[in-house]
């Protein structure tokens, strides 16, 4: 289970996120207010935060910049959610620090791929060479003497 910040101003994107990242197991807090959502982040301490980008007060390219500057909060992945999807929208939103974008209206299956690609640790070479050397597998064995 998974703590998930979503940072949304429409209510009914909140229910969805929500319904959709409680029933994957995942905890969530939604923040309507992008002014309060650092603080939120601090005291919530997220696996995963998802924005709007088009949001009042603080955009959330600004909030996502937010995110990248403060120690505390800055190795958080962000994935960016927005109805805008023009071209090079998704170029300055990655450029802004969001590890992924899901452009409204989202198909679900996307969403929660998306969620769990940015929960999931990467495969590291070194995870890769311990299943090789694991005992008994066939690489370990010795080649035949065809000779």
């Amino acid at each position: 289970m998974a703590k998930i910040l979503i940072v949304e101003d429409n209510a009914l994107n909140i229910k969805l996120f929500c319904d959709l990242l409680t029933a994957h197991g995942h905890e969530t807090q939604a923040v309507t207010d992008s002014r309060e959502a650092i603080d939120v982040a601090r005291s919530f301490a997220p696996d995963l935060v998802i924005t709007d980008i088009q949001l009042p007060h603080v955009s959330g390219l600004d909030l996502i910049g937010m995110l990248r500057e403060d120690p505390a909060l800055k190795d958080v992945p962000v994935m960016a959610v927005t109805a805008y999807s023009a071209i090079g929208d998704e170029e300055r939103i990655r450029g802004a620090g969001a590890q992924a974008y899901v452009s409204k209206p989202i198909s679900v299956a996307r969403f929660a791929q998306t969620v769990e690609g940015l929960l999931s640790p990467p495969q590291t070479e070194a995870g890769t060479a311990a299943d090789a050397e694991t005992p008994g597998k066939e690489s370990d064995q010795a080649p035949e003497d065809t000779t």
